[in-house]
C-alpha cells in the first residue's frame, strides 16, 4: 500500500515537469531575431543593404562633381563608330550610366566633313569647349586647350568613366594593350586629313584612324618623341581592325562647360 508521503512526492515531480522552465527563451528563438545582439537582430536601417553601398545599391557616390574627361570603358571592333553624333551619343551614355548625364558630352574626333559645319572639317579641340578638365577622381588633366595639347599621355589621369586605368605600356599593365585611342587629329591638333576612317563610318583595311597613345608611352615604356602623345602618335593597323598596334577602339569623351 503507497504511503501519503509518497503520493504527494510523485504529484509535486508532475507539477513542475508540466510547467517547465519558461523564461521567454522560446519565444526569442522563434521570432527570427537574435537575442545575442543589442538591437534584436532585426533588419538594418537601410533594409539589409550593406552599409558601404549607397542606397541604390549602385556606385560610390565618390564621383567628383568636376568630372569632365574620361576614356570609354567599352570598345569597338572596328573604327566606324555610326559617325560623330553616334560617338558623341556614346559618351553621354556612359556618362549617364555613372551618374554624369546631366552634362553634355563630346567625342574628342576630328573629321573632315561635318554636316554641323557646312560639311567643311572640324578639328576634335573645337568640339569640347575651353576647359579645365578633371577626371572621374577630380584631378586635373588640363586647364584649357592649349595645355591639354601641350601635355602628355598619363595613365594615372586617363581614366575612364569607371575609375579605371586603360591597359597600355606602363609597368604591371594587364594585357592585351589597349592604350591606342582613336582620335583623326594631327600633331597640331588639326584634321588629320586621310586618317579619319571616312569620319568614322568606314570599317575598310585599306585605310587607316590616327591615334593616341591614353598612357604616353610606346613599346619599352618609351614617351620618346609622338610616343608620348595622347591624340596624336600613329596611324592605327586599319579601320577594319582596331586591335592590331594596341587599340581596341576607345575615344576620348570630354564635358562641356
Amino acid at each position: 500500500m503507497v504511503s501519503l508521503k509518497t503520493l504527494y512526492t510523485c504529484c509535486a515531480l508532475l507539477v513542475l515537469s508540466a510547467c517547465g522552465d519558461d523564461d521567454g527563451d522560446d519565444a526569442v528563438a522563434d521570432s527570427g531575431l537574435d537575442a545575442s545582439r543589442p538591437d534584436g537582430g532585426g533588419p538594418d536601417a537601410g533594409g539589409g543593404l550593406d552599409a558601404g553601398r549607397d542606397g541604390g545599391g549602385g556606385l560610390d557616390s565618390g564621383i567628383s562633381p568636376r568630372f569632365t574627361f574620361f576614356v570609354t570603358s567599352d570598345n569597338s571592333p572596328t573604327a566606324n563608330l555610326g559617325g560623330l553624333s553616334a560617338a558623341d551619343q556614346r559618351c553621354q551614355r556612359l556618362a549617364t550610366a555613372v551618374g554624369a548625364g546631366n552634362k553634355t558630352w563630346r567625342a574628342y574626333l576630328s573629321v573632315e566633313r561635318d554636316p554641323a559645319n557646312g560639311n567643311q572639317p572640324t578639328a576634335a579641340g573645337s568640339r569640347i569647349g575651353a576647359g579645365p578638365w578633371y577626371n572621374v577622381a577630380g584631378q586635373l588633366v588640363a586647364s584649357d586647350i592649349t595645355s591639354l595639347h601641350a601635355r602628355t599621355g598619363d595613365a594615372e589621369l586617363f581614366l575612364t568613366e569607371q575609375g579605371q586605368k586603360v591597359n597600355g605600356q606602363w609597368r604591371g599593365s594587364p594585357t592585351p594593350n589597349q592604350h591606342d585611342i582613336l582620335t583623326g587629329t594631327e600633331i597640331d591638333g588639326g584634321v588629320a586629313r586621310g586618317f579619319t576612317c571616312g569620319d568614322w563610318t568606314l570599317s575598310d583595311a585599306g585605310i587607316a584612324a590616327r591615334v593616341g597613345h591614353s598612357d604616353g608611352l610606346g613599346p619599352d615604356a618609351s614617351s620618346a618623341g609622338r610616343l608620348s602623345s595622347w591624340f596624336s602618335s600613329h596611324e592605327s593597323g586599319g579601320c577594319n581592325d582596331t586591335t592590331p598596334r594596341g587599340g581596341s577602339g576607345k575615344i576620348y569623351c570630354f564635358a562641356l562647360p
